[in-house]
């Protein structure tokens, strides 16, 4: 099967392209900027055509979500704008889409894990783009399954877990907010459910579904701070405060903790708990210093 990957140099295209390393079920094709922009429609349809794709993964995203804000724009034009490209060559290939989106599409004031059902009210121009961009694929005609996923971190890329990583070895004590919760994805697993749900797939299926993807648990970024300190052996003491603290352009949500249920049952997925993939990631961080 022939497989193109846009965004290939951020957390989860990296990944992607150290899983599919090894294994020759299928031929990768991966791109980022500047060899490929998602939102230029002849230039999408000049690859696919010519690489005879089959599954579009699409890892491509503006994810400043405070900039975004001043930079609407742009926001729009990679997450709502480049999917509908993706998915008019989808469609026009019969190829599979596999879209990335996020937990930002929700306002965070539910009190229990927001299930797909559940209706998006987003709180800022990032969250807001990328549900248009969902909205984009449902209209296209295309087959498509979009991932909604939160918190991502992974050895590549910058991110929240390697900033406390650094942050821990210089100071001796951090501030960290208690007030939003959630769940950590490690990109590492998420690539490995997105390499078996393209594994599994029926081809000669047309597809219109929508998944929530992230580890098991519920946490704080105060507890995934702690965290860190433990696994990797810290001595930098963290303190917990509020997101008033640190004035934000927009209002992250407070909950946006994703229910699994439905990806788990349609796809026979086991999900590892958050932290049993930090200490994993952790240790691909000591193994790649060393």
């Amino acid at each position: 099967m022939n497989i193109l990957v846009t965004g290939s140099r951020g957390q989860l295209g990296s990944e992607l392209q150290d899983l599919s390393s090894r294994t020759g079920a299928h031929r990768f094709y991966f791109y980022d900027l500047p060899e490929l922009d998602i939102t230029d429609r002849e230039r999408v349809r000049q690859i696919c055509s010519d690489l005879s794709i089959e599954v579009i993964v699409n890892c491509a995203a503006y994810t400043a979500v405070d900039r975004a804000e001043s930079d609407a724009l742009a926001a729009f034009a990679v997450n709502r704008d480049g999917p509908a490209v993706l998915a008019a060559c989808a469609r026009n290939r019969a190829a599979l889409l596999l879209h990335i989106s996020t937990d930002y599409v929700f306002d965070g004031h539910s009190s229990r894990p927001y299930t797909e059902s559940d209706p998006p009210s987003p709180n800022g121009v990032y969250g807001l783009s990328k549900w248009e961009g969902e909205e984009r694929i449902r209209l296209s005609g295309a087959s498509y399954i979009i991932v909604r996923t939160s918190w991502l971190y992974s050895v590549y890329g910058n991110n929240f877990v390697k900033t406390m990583l650094r942050l821990g070895r210089e100071r001796d004590e951090l501030k960290v907010v208690f007030d939003q919760a959630g769940t950590p994805t490690w990109a590492a697993d998420l690539a490995s459910a997105l390499l078996d749900i393209i594994g599994r797939h029926d081809p000669k299926r047309t597809y219109s579904q929508t998944f929530h993807y992230s580890n098991e648990g519920v946490c704080s970024w105060y507890d995934v701070a702690l965290a860190v300190m433990e696994m990797a052996s810290l001595s930098c003491r963290v303190l917990p405060v509020e997101s008033s603290e640190y004035p934000s352009a927009v209002n992250r949500p407070h909950y946006s903790v994703l229910n699994k249920r439905a990806v788990k049952e349609a796809w026979g997925l086991e999900i590892p708990h958050w932290r049993t993939s930090l200490a994993a990631m952790l240790a691909a961080m000591r193994e790649k210093e060393s």
